[in-house]
């Protein structure tokens, strides 16, 4: 028999552990699980200085404190994987990896998103240690350095020129001749003097040291004449996009911008009533773990209107 539950939260970012917290002092006794990666995102990295009213910590404590806050609040936390959601009957259902079955009222998907990686073992060495993913995380730790950025669409462009806040000199290094991004991005990131662009180049390999554990600079190839530079830097951000971890509900909800969560404007309300998205599953736009409890706050409020109204 299915364990049932008012509120069933799959996934434990930031929206999903805040989601928690209001979904249990709304006495809806939701259940959260936890999902492959515990925490999200913020696992792997490391200083966080941006979250309201903590000057600074690690961002696996930040996670640890808000899943001990869900947890006294009430939250029954699982540590368990969905691999199928069934949202086209209700009550919906979730199974998981385990084989155990939720039968939910209703569903806060809080799942993320994933960034793209180039697959080097010497990025994976090297994440959370001089190598991310998330330029408006981590540009502010490179104050002064020399930085380097491997993409050439939207998302680098962005995170190139967002660096130069910060800075001494940004390396962006291209696979192709010319940018992705749109034209009015490529304007500003050309008239950028602490901008250099490399083009027809791919990354080789990171180089760094074990203690501490950083970065040093980089190995990059030249796809042409096959030619490798390396280069000093202290920072690699990878920005090659994004994927949204919306694996349990293709062909369930409605999907925009490569797979994101539509929601109703002003809301988390997906296309599916009593399903709603919280979180990086849902905001291709601005990925950040406080605006990511935001919509975790708005979820639970959103899930206790509709089942109050429901009942009635």
């Amino acid at each position: 028999m299915p364990e049932k539950t008012k509120l069933l939260i799959i996934g434990s970012g930031p929206a999903g552990y805040t989601a928690a917290v209001y979904g249990s002092r709304a006495l809806l006794e939701p259940i959260l699980l936890q999902g492959i990666q515990p925490g999200g995102q913020l696992t792997i990295t490391t200083e966080v200085e941006n979250w309201p009213g903590v000057k600074e910590i690690q961002g696996p404590d930040l996670m640890t404190n808000l899943e001990s806050h869900a947890k006294s609040a009430g939250t029954k936390i699982i540590n368990e994987t969905i691999i199928k959601l069934n949202l086209k009957k209700y009550p919906f259902i979730a199974m998981s990896e385990g084989g155990n079955q939720y039968e939910a009222e209703s569903i806060i998907l809080a799942t993320g998103a994933q960034a793209k990686w180039l697959g080097l073992k010497s990025e994976e060495k090297y994440k959370g240690f001089g190598v991310s993913a998330c330029a408006t995380c981590d540009g502010f730790f490179f104050r002064n350095e020399i930085i380097t950025v491997i993409g050439g669409g939207n998302t680098a462009v962005e995170e190139a020129l967002f660096l130069t806040n910060f800075a001494r000199k940004v390396i962006l290094i291209h696979r192709r001749d010319t940018l992705r991004a749109e034209k009015i991005l490529q304007e500003r990131l050309f008239k950028n003097p602490k901008v250099e662009v490399i083009w027809n180049s791919q990354l080789k390999e990171i180089i760094g040291i074990d203690n501490p554990l950083s970065v040093e600079g980089i190995k990059i190839e030249n796809l042409l004449d096959k030619k490798e530079l390396e280069i000093s830097c202290k920072g690699v951000f990878i920005a090659i996009g994004h994927a949204p971890s919306n694996e349990l509900i293709i062909n369930q909800l409605e999907t925009h911008n490569g797979g994101y969560v539509v929601t109703k404007p002003n809301s988390t309300e997906t296309s599916i009533p009593g399903v709603f998205a919280a979180g990086d599953i849902t905001d291709f736009k601005y990925r950040q773990a406080v605006t990511a409890a935001g919509m975790g706050c708005m979820a639970a409020l959103e899930a206790e209107k509709f089942l109050a109204e429901k009942i009635v």
